[in-house]
């Protein structure tokens, strides 16, 4: 029992990282050129005076939704870890998990939204650069969570509190 509890704390862990990841970090959407664009702020980099250029990305409700998505499940995911933290060690024995995984499953639905909004709408978001480009790593670390989460979520659901 000790170790399934590790294994599913190591995996919560694990998804708040990348969830964390996904959303602060600067790698929404490659451009040709190596530059990337996140889903906070639009930072290039100019060779002319070596310096980064920063302004607010793209002012569209579709990107406002993904950023909220994204933060939400940020804020599902965390509020899950301290419920199974708190419920380890004040639920009696026999007794499932059930708050953290639903909170997990939310976690999951939270990013698929995020995910696939920016999926269908990654052209308006882009309006104005130069074209082509490729996803970035911090796109496809917010597909790699979903599954987890709900694998996660699943395993709170069925796991029962034993001494």
């Amino acid at each position: 029992m000790s170790f399934l509890l590790f294994a599913v704390t190591a995996l919560h862990v694990l998804i708040l990282i990348l969830l964390f990841v996904a959303t602060l970090d600067k790698s929404w959407w490659v451009l040709p050129d190596d530059n990337t664009v996140n889903i906070w702020y639009d930072c290039l980099f100019d060779n002319n005076t070596q310096a980064w250029i920063c302004q607010s990305v793209s002012k569209s409700d579709w990107l406002y939704a993904v950023q909220a998505f994204m933060v939400l499940s940020l804020l599902f995911s965390s509020a899950a870890f301290i419920i199974f933290m708190c419920q380890l060690y004040t639920m009696k024995r026999g007794s499932l998990f059930y708050a953290t995984g639903i909170f997990q499953i939310l976690t999951a639905i939270s990013v698929f939204t995020a995910a696939v909004i920016y999926t269908t709408h990654v052209d308006e978001f882009q309006k104005g650069r130069q074209p082509g480009g490729s996803f970035g790593y911090c796109f496809v670390l917010a597909w790699l969570s979903l599954p987890l989460a709900l694998i996660s979520g699943f395993i709170y659901i069925h796991l029962r509190k034993k001494e």
